[in-house]
């Protein structure tokens, strides 16, 4: 069902949009949850069951009727080159959000949101402390269709005019494929071996064996010891098992100028990234992957949120795990004429032992043809890759100690994103280092 249009619209301007009108539902349903985590077990245990569930229902709906009004009073629609958003009862308040702002447009889908056929548009611009305006919630084809408006006046191409939607639009938006030329699906097997082989998963035997141990030396086991021993364990598994329900059915695609982005088993999301916006490309081997010959990529994008309080809203996947000619094969597609095998890089000199006596040569940079290389890490290798027209800034950094030893470290900074850095150099190699780098990123800013 597509959205209400808002009434009474001034004349010549396009009609504000309701959102789906199923949205009240979800947010109460959100609701109960956040109500029934608040009354705690406490709670029932005083009041009884009977009292327990009309409590919980009365507040959740209050949250439901409040849920309404908002949906009532929320509205969106495009004004020439803005998104502007209109919310309110009492305080009203129309966000204006200028598209040539826009860095990233995302379709994110709950499990409440797949099970009821919608969708949230979140949208990412220069600047912003946050995910601006989610749009929670239109349906699925709506909000595909939305996005590839806003994708357009954002492009400075011509924007298609509004139109219904066809139906086979929510069916391309679940597909498990994205719009573009595939690149690489991750294979879910790959994914969950990959996460077995992390320190959390390698040590959790041992520190069940342990607590095993224990009991059985003891000949007693509490409550208050199962209760430690799962929650730590829930603890440590934590990271694992998120990053698998996030990268599940990763498919990566290119379309044009733009990555296409969809994963997530719970929560599905469908990100699209310019690439003229990409900053840095990060490669990370990690110690147990290294096994299998695995690597991680992930990107850093211009203006996008280094404050998201959720980094799942961050669209800094590019392959969750893989081997190194799919590497390869990625990195040549976000940077094109750079292979990741062929970046050459040279360590500091042997003084800088004295400061790094394990990992002297596991540090080291280098200047390609395109990109700025440093690589860092002992036993989690991990390199920077920076394109010469990315480079905001150009520092030379020295220590107490580094200037005993005469070194110094050369950091290429990028919009909003941590960069690269040359770690203790000699320093005349520093000072000619950070003279080519300016010069190379003047040049290909002017080439570019």
């Amino acid at each position: 069902m597509p959205p209400a249009p808002w009434p009474g619209s001034p004349a010549g301007e396009e009609p504000r949009q309701r959102l789906h009108p199923l949205s009240p539902a979800l947010h109460g349903a959100k609701s109960l949850v956040v109500v029934i985590a608040g009354l705690s077990w406490s709670t029932l245990s005083r009041v009884g069951f009977g009292w327990f569930v009309a409590m919980a229902t009365v507040l959740a709906l209050g949250a439901t009727v409040l849920a309404v009004v908002s949906w009532y009073n929320t509205g969106y629609h495009v004004v020439g080159r803005e998104l502007r958003v209109h919310e309110g009862l009492l305080w009203r308040r129309t966000r204006a959000i200028p598209l040539e702002r826009l860095q990233a447009v995302e379709v994110v889908r709950p499990l409440l949101a797949q099970l009821t056929g919608l969708a949230e548009l979140r949208l990412e611009v220069v600047g912003g402390g946050k995910t601006e305006a989610p749009l929670a919630y239109l349906g699925v084809a709506e909000a595909a269709a939305l996005r590839q408006r806003l994708l357009a006046l954002a492009g400075r191409a011509p924007a298609p005019a509004p139109q219904p939607v066809a139906e086979h639009a929510a069916a391309d938006q679940v597909a498990p494929f994205p719009p573009g030329r595939l690149l690489h699906a991750v294979v879910n097997r790959d994914l969950l071996v990959s996460q077995l082989l992390t320190p959390q998963a390698f040590f959790l035997p041992f520190g069940v064996a342990f607590v095993v141990a224990q009991f059985l030396s003891q000949g007693s086991w509490s409550f208050i010891a199962v209760a430690s021993t799962l929650t730590a364990m829930a603890g440590v598994l934590l990271q694992p098992v998120r990053r698998v329900l996030d990268d599940w059915n990763f498919r990566l695609a290119r379309d044009d100028g733009t990555l296409r982005i969809r994963n997530g088993l719970l929560e599905t999301r469908v990100q699209t990234v310019p690439l003229h916006r990409v900053q840095t490309v990060g490669v990370t081997w990690p110690l147990l992957w290294r096994l299998k010959g695995w690597l991680r990529l992930r990107l850093e994008v211009a203006g996008y949120s280094s404050g998201e309080p959720d980094d799942r809203n961050r669209p800094d996947r590019l392959l969750p795990v893989g081997d190194l000619d799919t590497g390869e094969l990625v990195v040549a597609e976000v940077l094109p004429g750079v292979r990741l095998t062929a970046l050459a890089t040279t360590p500091p000199p042997p003084r800088a032992r004295w400061l790094r006596p394990l990992s002297r040569r596991a540090v080291g940079a280098g200047l390609d043809e395109r990109v700025f290389a440093a690589r860092s890490g002992l036993l989690t290798r991990q390199l920077a890759i920076v394109p010469y027209a990315r480079i905001q800034s150009v520092r030379v950094t020295q220590g107490p100690a580094q200037r005993r030893l005469g070194l110094a470290t050369v950091h290429a900074d990028t919009a909003g994103g941590s960069g690269a850095a040359a770690h203790d150099r000699d320093l005349a190699e520093a000072w000619w280092l950070a003279a080519e780098l300016t010069a190379r990123a003047r040049a290909a800013r002017q080439v570019g």
